[in-house]
């Protein structure tokens, strides 16, 4: 095999006294056929120092250098890489980092502490040669993930290796070994150790699996991956609770949870998260009442306690909750087109994202990828309302607020202008001038009588 390795890294190796590898996953990913990885790990048995010495003479831009773990960060201009010396670690039981490292020189003790066999395969940049100290080319070639070291083990160590398997998994569309899943099973506690911002980063990256190397549905295989080896029931209990939870067989093929999945399953990008979390409030609202009458706000108040407990951003955390709590409006179709309009000018921010959303739950509730009917409904009225020339938003509105000084208080302003915005959505003809000064007169004297 061959690797397309950076021309100064390949002038670094011929120049170095030792092996210079690449290692993991741009390895992994040439043996695979897949996309070149830009993921570039390094590993020789030297010290952080010896090898950053030698990267500055051969023209890369060190830029930062630690001894205690042996890593070393660089670029040749364009691409980032990493590099780590051979070393082994051990771990408090399932905490992220190493409580201790040790350097070795031996290319198989290295390869025993990573994680899966076909992330611990070496490429010799000078002889352009293939190194494989555990087997796990055989594996790529499989598509099996299969752990380096007995998986209750490898799991121990580390929880975040438990979110590792589903991702990597997801992505590369390799199955994991009975052994493999079971380890991660009987470990799945060990998720308690790692910190909320890696739990959240990893459960984005495994709801975008699909974006990594173009593979349909691979969000949906991680997260069947999280439920069968019960680490979705330590970082999103309030999810899990839905799974055995029967639905109206009319509407619904599939138990609370794995509606939830496949919406997710069948979400745009930009929704999956809402997607996921959007029937959050069921399982609550049924042990409530023994309906789901009231999910919607019962599921806003979950997702944001979810949301905040895996310290998630903010917006993001506005957005998931604010969609959680508007995806069943009008979900039999009978609302009137005068509240249609409303909602779509109240809502328009955030009104295309609750489309995506409403097809998803709408296509995860029977596998069905037909165009949700409410969305049709919905996209014909905007199409009228935009044919009348209605304003979406106080931009479009044709007056300003200055224009209504004297006419209106000023502390009110921004209330009538919101009135004007929504006196507007019934007919796009009242957008002019003289019929929204007028009407604002008449808001703000029902105001002053009020």
């Amino acid at each position: 095999m061959q690797l397309p390795v950076p021309e100064k890294l390949q002038a670094l190796a011929a120049k170095a006294d030792f092996p210079l590898y690449v290692v993991g996953g741009a390895v992994r990913d040439a043996l695979a056929s897949l996309p070149a990885s830009q993921d570039w790990d390094l590993c020789a048995p030297v010290s952080a120092e010896r090898f950053s010495a030698l990267a500055i003479e051969c023209g890369l831009e060190v830029n930062g250098v630690y001894k205690n773990t042996g890593t070393v960060n660089l670029t040749d201009g364009s691409v980032k890489m990493e590099f780590t010396s051979f070393r082994t670690d051990v771990y408090r039981r399932g905490e992220h980092a190493p409580a201790k490292i040790s350097f070795t020189t031996d290319i198989r003790t290295d390869a025993l502490r990573r994680d899966f066999k076909c992330n611990a395969l070496y490429y010799d940049i000078k002889k352009g040669e293939l190194v494989d100290p555990l087997g796990g080319e055989a594996d790529v070639r499989e598509k099996v993930l299969e752990t380096t070291r007995d998986a209750d083990e490898v799991f121990s160590e580390d929880g975040l290796r438990l979110m590792r398997l589903a991702r990597q998994s997801a992505q590369l569309g390799f199955t994991p070994s009975f052994a493999c899943l079971f380890g991660a099973k009987f470990n799945a506690a060990r998720i308690a150790k790692i910190s909320a911002e890696r739990i959240f980063a990893e459960l984005l990256l495994i709801l975008h699996a699909d974006e990594k190397y173009a593979r349909q549905y691979a969000h949906y295989d991680g997260l069947k991956i999280l439920e069968s080896t019960d680490v979705l029931d330590y970082i999103l209990p309030e999810l899990a609770a839905g799974k055995g939870l029967a639905q109206r067989s009319d509407f619904h093929d599939h138990d609370v949870l794995e509606h939830s999945f496949r919406a997710c399953k069948y979400a745009d990008p930009r929704v999956r998260l809402s997607a996921l979390l959007h029937d959050v409030g069921k399982p609550a609202a049924f042990r409530e009442s023994g309906k789901f009458h009231g999910h919607d706000v019962v599921g806003e108040k979950i997702a944001r306690t979810v949301l905040e407990r895996l310290k998630a951003p903010k917006k993001t955390t506005e957005t998931v909750c604010r969609l959680t709590r508007l995806h069943m409006y009008d979900l039999d179709g009978k609302a009137r087109e005068s509240k249609i309009r409303t909602f779509i000018v109240k809502n328009f921010d955030a009104y295309d994202l609750l489309l995506l959303l409403k097809q998803a739950d709408y296509s995860g509730c029977k596998d069905d990828l037909h165009v949700c009917p409410t969305i049709k409904k919905w996209e014909g009225i905007r199409a009228s309302m935009r044919a009348e020339g209605v304003p979406f938003t106080l931009k479009e509105l044709a007056v300003r607020g200055n224009d209504l000084r004297g006419a209106v208080p000023e502390k009110k302003t921004g209330e009538v202008l919101a009135k004007l915005l929504l006196f507007c959505a019934q007919d796009g003809r009242r957008n002019r001038p003289q019929i929204l000064f007028k009407e604002a007169a008449r808001i703000a004297a029902e105001e002053t009588d009020g």
